[in-house]
């Protein structure tokens, strides 16, 4: 099921409103489970956007004498971790990062 351009604004209007989504749906005389359920698809529609993200990463190959893997984020954020540190645990952190 899509969500209509007004269910999607209403969403946005509700989450900018500091409003529990019972008040916000008071104040607009919507449907509390009606609303939940429009919330319910807008969220697993941010997820799998969210999952089909691909992460920019640049291959320097650097030798390190600490023994140890430096991710560089273009924001400026830097994050250290031992060589040896497992695939694919840092492929999962990486997917939280995003």
């Amino acid at each position: 099921m899509a969500l209509s351009t007004q269910q999607q604004k209403h969403i946005e209007a509700w989450q900018a409103s500091g409003l529990s989504q019972v008040g916000y749906c008071r104040q607009h005389k919507l449907n509390s489970k009606t609303f939940s359920n429009w919330l319910r698809i807008y969220r697993s529609r941010q997820v799998a956007t969210i999952a089909s993200t691909l992460i920019p990463v640049e291959i320097k190959s650097k030798a390190s004498s600490s023994g140890s893997l430096c991710l560089r984020c273009p924001q400026g954020h830097i994050l250290k971790l031992p060589a040896d540190v497992s695939p694919q645990w840092l492929g999962g952190l990486l997917k939280c990062l995003d």
